[in-house]
Formats: structure tokens, sequence, C-alpha cells
């Protein structure tokens, strides 16, 4: 598993607002489709509604998360 950092918008029609998600996935498509399913179940959009913006993978020091860092550090 690596660590990926997913940046994006989300569009309704009274409000635009950005998100950073940093998570654990095989591959960025995986990443991009958990996010997708996390925001939109959580904010109730609908995947048109969310724009992605990059998907990245992260090195262990460059990952904010304390709880993901500890994962993927092994500490």
């Amino acid at each position: 598993m690596k660590a990926y950092k997913v940046t994006g918008t989300i569009k309704k029609p009274r409000l635009s607002t950005g998100f950073v998600r940093e998570l654990l996935a095989d591959k960025s498509e995986h990443a991009v489709e958990r996010v997708y399913a996390e925001i939109g179940s959580r904010h109730r959009v609908k995947r048109h509604q969310i724009k992605i913006t990059s998907s990245e993978e992260v090195t262990g020091e460059q990952i904010q998360n304390p709880i993901l860092k500890k994962i993927v550090l092994g500490e």
C-alpha cells in the first residue's frame, strides 16, 4: 500500500469548497475512487459535483496526517 494525496473541490449550488485527503491505496485510481465514495457519502454530493485536481503519491516524511504517518513509517 502506498500513500496518496488527493486534492480537489466540491461544487454545490451555493457553496464551493476545496479539500485535501491523504489515504492508503494500491494505485492512484483506487485513491480517487475512494475519495469519490467518502466525500459523496459524507457531504451528499454526486460525482459530477466533485472535481479532482490532482492525485499524487507522497513519501512518509511528506504525510501530514499523524495516524497515516505512523502506519506508513511503522513507528
